[in-house]
């Protein structure tokens, strides 16, 4: 896909959302962070509802952890994999305290460094909280990518860093928002919606629905 057909894209994607966010509510970095810390192997919605009774009690990584173990796991238990979660929840807010004067950290390495916190959810903070121009490849990015044409690739990783030197600079910011999105609600995985694609015909996507 050449430079020209890139930018026609994200110029499209941009006029049908002209301001994209995350579908994760949440009112700080902190929020942020755990939301999604809690979103692996699981949907927005889902979060949102665990998250609406668990952060007005627990916003803050002393609150969180005033509540243990099984405080969380009351609010989270509808969500997959919640032990676990809990565990790596708990054990970053002890960190956030004992590393960053509970504060979120604003650099890739000391995100990863907190317990169940992996690249793409360090992309996610980093973008949505911070303003990084990061790009956290998900299922939808991974498959919008290379279903489209766009940034093709075999691994994550490698579909990342493609899209971070294919994207033009001045539309990175949101491409993270607005490919989400957009293998949300219309590029999806088992019958796409090619009928309402914006980008239909700058697409490489041989099997177009009608």
């Amino acid at each position: 896909m050449n430079a020209t057909r890139r930018r026609e894209i994200f110029e499209r994607l941009k006029a049908a959302n002209p301001q994209p966010t995350t579908e994760l509510v949440h009112r700080s970095a902190f929020e942020l962070l755990i939301a999604v810390m809690l979103s692996a192997q699981a949907t927005d919605k889902s979060v949102n509802l665990a998250t609406a009774t668990l952060f007005p009690l627990a916003d803050t990584p002393e609150k969180m952890l005033s509540l243990g173990e099984d405080g969380v796991k009351a609010h989270i238990r509808s969500i997959g994999l919640y032990p676990t979660k809990t565990k790596n929840v708990l054990a970053t807010c002890q960190i956030l305290l004992d590393k960053h004067a509970g504060e979120v950290p604003r650099d890739r390495v000391s995100l990863e460094a907190l317990p169940g916190v992996g690249r793409k959810t360090a992309n996610v903070v980093l973008n949505t909280a911070f303003g990084e121009p990061t790009i956290a490849v998900d299922t939808h990015i991974f498959r919008v990518a290379n279903r489209t044409g766009l940034a093709p690739g075999k691994t994550v990783e490698e579909v990342e860093q493609k899209l971070l030197r294919n994207v033009p600079v001045e539309f990175r910011l949101d491409a993270h928002h607005w490919l989400i999105l957009h293998g949300r609600y219309i590029c999806k995985a088992r019958k796409p919606e090619c009928a309402a694609c914006p980008i239909r015909d700058l697409c490489d996507f041989k099997a177009k629905t009608t």
